[in-house]
């Protein structure tokens, strides 16, 4: 099936389910790579593996040259969409359960829509986007709100503010790759992006670790960067091919409620009120937000086709 098609294909149904699985269990790998690695540790080791893993299938494709010569815009893409998102995740969840950070993460919509709108995109005053932005906020508001933040104290609210730090850096990446890198392969960012971190923060990871990493965390850090950091952008890609760029992106709806259900399960972390609650407010909200309530999503831009990475690499 090629992406002009209007029919979703079992291949297509199957790529969805892995990238809704493959982002959705970051969150929990990530909680258990930082119990005995440092959160430098953790970048480093996830995406420079990451980074050898993708090497080869970027060489084949030709994609590195292209991102080379436009290497301090690549630089710029991963320091906003990796550098800084994965360090902060990693710190937030020394303090934070995993499946409330895969919640918050998923509040990248709505801060796409205001950059959105601050760019001019007047879109986002219609009545119906604006509403999904409100519930949104409303929803997170409630989430934080919860007595269970509400005791942990104020490293609750910090590890709060560095998550949707994150949202805010995830929403302004595609950005950076729309008006500085339309004709750059995907896969060549991405795999050039990934080694640079991992480079900067293999000095960092080394001088900051204490002691040695246990077997539980090391075993997390390898399936985090094997699982959700290569073979999750190689499935994209594919589910790129199969759909297009415009529906890629709907599994993220699903990414929350996969990161809540695993954190609740294996790890035992408690589903609140605030959570119940606002939960579906965010996720209602971003969906608003993003689509203004429409079913189908409307066709990119030609030239944001081969270039459109996803909303969230967590």
């Amino acid at each position: 099936m090629n992406k002009t098609t209007h029919a979703v294909s079992v291949r297509a149904w199957w790529l969805y389910a892995a990238m809704a699985l493959l982002w959705g269990i970051p969150y929990l790998f990530i909680k258990e790579a930082v119990a005995t690695i440092s959160p430098a540790g953790v970048v480093a080791g996830r995406t420079l593996l990451g980074a050898l893993i993708l090497l080869p299938f970027a060489l084949k494709a030709g994609a590195l040259r292209p991102a080379l010569k436009l290497w301090p815009w690549v630089l710029l893409f991963g320091a906003i969409e990796m550098a800084g998102p994965f360090m902060l995740l990693s710190r937030a969840e020394t303090v934070l359960p995993s499946g409330l950070t895969g919640l918050l993460v998923s509040t990248v919509p709505l801060f796409a829509a205001i950059i959105a709108l601050l760019s001019g995109d007047r879109g986002m005053l219609k009545p119906t986007r604006a509403a999904g932005l409100i519930l949104g906020f409303i929803g997170v508001a409630v989430i934080v709100a919860g007595p269970s933040l509400q005791a942990s104290g104020p490293e609750a609210f910090i590890a709060v503010g560095e998550v949707l730090l994150t949202a805010i850096l995830y929403a302004t990446a595609p950005f950076v790759v729309a008006h500085k890198l339309p004709d750059v392969p995907s896969l060549g960012t991405i795999t050039l992006s990934l080694g640079a971190v991992g480079l900067v923060y293999l000095p960092i990871g080394l001088l900051t670790q204490h002691g040695v990493p246990s077997l539980r965390s090391s075993v997390s850090l390898l399936l985090l960067a094997v699982l959700c950091t290569a073979v999750a952008f190689i499935a994209f890609f594919a589910l790129i091919g199969e759909v297009g760029p415009a529906k890629a992106g709907l599994f993220t709806y699903v990414n929350p409620v996969v990161a809540l259900a695993l954190g609740a399960v294996i790890l035992g972390e408690p589903i609140t009120a605030g959570l119940l609650i606002g939960f579906p407010l965010v996720l209602v909200g971003c969906w608003l937000a993003a689509t203004g309530g429409r079913i189908r999503a409307p066709r990119p831009p030609a030239e944001l086709a081969d270039s459109e990475l996803p909303p969230v690499a967590s």
